[in-house]
């Protein structure tokens, strides 16, 4: 009968650890290299303790502590592939070796196993993604979505705006807002689904009797800001359905419209007019016994992006030219109390501090000056590539997560501008563009993806083509931006506002249609390789 641990002799053990003996301490197993137990298999260790001839062991010891990661990487194989071999003898409890040692290994594992790569991080954002952004699909069945018209002449309406819900860009449930020229917005869950399936049931909004050019949630997804052409934005509860404000203050066809992300009764629009209103949804006031508000603007700001005129001794002009249009608006996340504007008669982007805007009411007889701008673009992009004279800024988005800190402005020269946060000075190594890329109307707009790393842009081609960019790639491959771009094109007539969700692309065109695309390699690959079968039933970039 063998003898059990407990009882046997420290000096028959000293020849197989190989390590000093030592005064026996708490006999619990280690962590990192438990000690089996040695009485469930007493004939491996019987030959063992009969057999004198050595055998060779995994030291462990100082060195084995101070090896570098590519010798502990070979040295932990050995010890797998013998540890398979002889697990049932191998013995590294604290009895039989230092504490302190097993204290240092285990530290130096961890360590190696938690430490990054040791290749900069910057080679993940060289790596080109535009294999991804060529497997975006889109179903002809299951992602398209109508915008229904609500004249009983008419089926199908344009689609002027779009916009998904926060709660989409985070990966909750895709809710789309889609807004048209006849004042309506729709709101599609575009949740993937079988092509079989029906379409959910869609929510049907009329806070206009004129075309929508934007929309926008709130930061709690309860409510959306429109603007139209009838000189008015308004404030819809989507839940009920019911108009809660109007705010009216513009003399001309309100262009833009965006919700201060740190404050949910705080938003600025753009008119045509040229002027920036700000509004607080607090200072309304109810208008009889309906829940509907009027609101009136707090500040304003007219003239934003008009230039002052120098005075001098030459004749004056006979008519005052109007000022440019506001085209878009965006709280930047770097820039806190302020707000940047874009015009429709240059690229010069405006950053305004909004603490410091004075109470701008129209007075009798006397011009409203508009208060000192806090930055602004100390050139014009639009100019820079041989044009004859400067163009405006279409559409603004701001980037995120690896473009954080950056603006980018499609422009009516056709080109994607990036400005850089807080100066707004352009960056020529960032401009994005495409031959089939055109955009001459004020209804193409530009969007960045939740991830930061993706633009689309809509386009004024006839033939229904969106763009997609990967901004990193383009910049650092040093090829040009429009050989890396990748086409989207399945509708018909002018591709006009697009927007993302988490793990989707929307985009809308005259054709009265919106479509939803998504990355799926397997589904790219078949109609890759059998366009003429898979044309019929899904759509897929270039």
């Amino acid at each position: 009968m063998l003898p059990s641990p407990s009882s046997s002799p420290a000096h028959v053990l000293e020849h197989i650890t190989n390590v000093p003996p030592r005064k026996p301490l708490r006999q619990a197993p280690l962590k990192f290299f438990p000690t089996p137990p040695n009485e469930k298999k007493p004939k491996r260790q019987a030959q063992l303790l009969a057999s004198d001839s050595p055998r060779k062991r995994i030291k462990l010891s100082q060195e084995f502590v101070a090896s570098d990661s590519d010798e502990y990487g070979s040295s932990s194989d050995e010890y797998l592939e013998e540890d398979s071999e002889d697990e049932d003898v191998f013995f590294a409890g604290p009895s039989a070796r230092p504490a302190q040692p097993t204290h240092r290994a285990n530290h130096r594992v961890t360590s190696m196993y938690n430490k990054p790569a040791s290749f900069p991080m910057s080679s993940f954002s060289q790596l080109s993604t535009r294999p991804i952004l060529q497997s975006f699909v889109s179903s002809s069945k299951a992602d398209v979505f109508k915008c229904e018209s609500v004249q009983p002449d008419r089926y199908l309406t344009p689609p002027y705006a779009c916009s998904y819900s926060h709660g989409a860009k985070k990966g909750q449930k895709s809710y789309l807002a889609v807004a048209n020229e006849e004042g309506t917005v729709h709101i599609f869950d575009t949740s993937k689904r079988r092509d079989w399936d029906p379409e959910p049931q869609r929510s049907t909004l009329q806070p206009h009797q004129n075309g929508v050019f934007e929309v926008k949630w709130d930061e709690t997804d309860s409510r959306i800001a429109t603007c139209s052409g009838d000189k008015s934005a308004r404030i819809t509860d989507v839940r009920t359905g019911t108009i809660t404000h109007a705010l009216q203050g513009h003399s001309n066809t309100i262009k833009c419209v965006t919700w201060d992300p740190n404050h949910q009764e705080l938003l600025a629009t753009g008119s045509r007019d040229g002027t920036i209103c700000l509004w607080d949804l607090r200072t309304s006031e109810r208008h009889g016994d309906s829940e509907l508000h009027l609101a009136q603007p707090v500040r304003m700001i007219h003239g934003a992006h008009q230039e002052p005129q120098l005075k001098g001794k030459g004749r004056a002009r006979k008519g005052i030219s109007a000022p440019p249009g506001i085209t878009s608006l965006l709280y930047p996340d770097a820039l806190t109390y302020g707000l940047v504007s874009s015009g429709s008669a240059d690229g010069i982007l405006k950053y305004w501090d909004l603490r410091c805007l004075e109470s701008t009411k129209k007075s009798r007889g006397a011009k409203p000056k508009p208060p000192p701008v806090l930055l602004s673009s100390p050139m014009d992009p639009t100019t820079l590539q041989g044009s004859r004279r400067a163009r405006g800024i279409l559409s603004l988005a701001a980037g995120s997560g690896p473009t954080a800190g950056l603006i980018f402005g499609l422009g009516a020269d056709s080109n994607i501008h990036c400005y850089s946060l807080p100066s707004l000075e352009p960056q020529t190594s960032r401009q994005y563009s495409h031959p089939n890329l055109k955009a001459s109307s004020f209804y193409v707009t530009l969007s960045v993806s939740t991830c930061g790393r993706w633009l689309a842009s809509g386009g004024t081609s006839t033939d229904g083509r969106a763009f997609l960019f990967d901004v990193e790639a383009s910049r650092s491959s040093g090829n040009s931006p429009g050989s890396t771009a990748v086409q989207l094109s399945s509708q018909r007539g002018e591709i006009g506002a697009v927007d993302w969700a988490q793990d989707a692309l929307a985009t809308c065109a005259d054709d009265g249609t919106v479509r939803i695309w998504r990355p799926d390699v397997e589904v790219y690959r078949g109609c890759v390789e059998m366009p003429e079968e898979k044309r019929w039933d899904w759509a897929w970039g270039s």
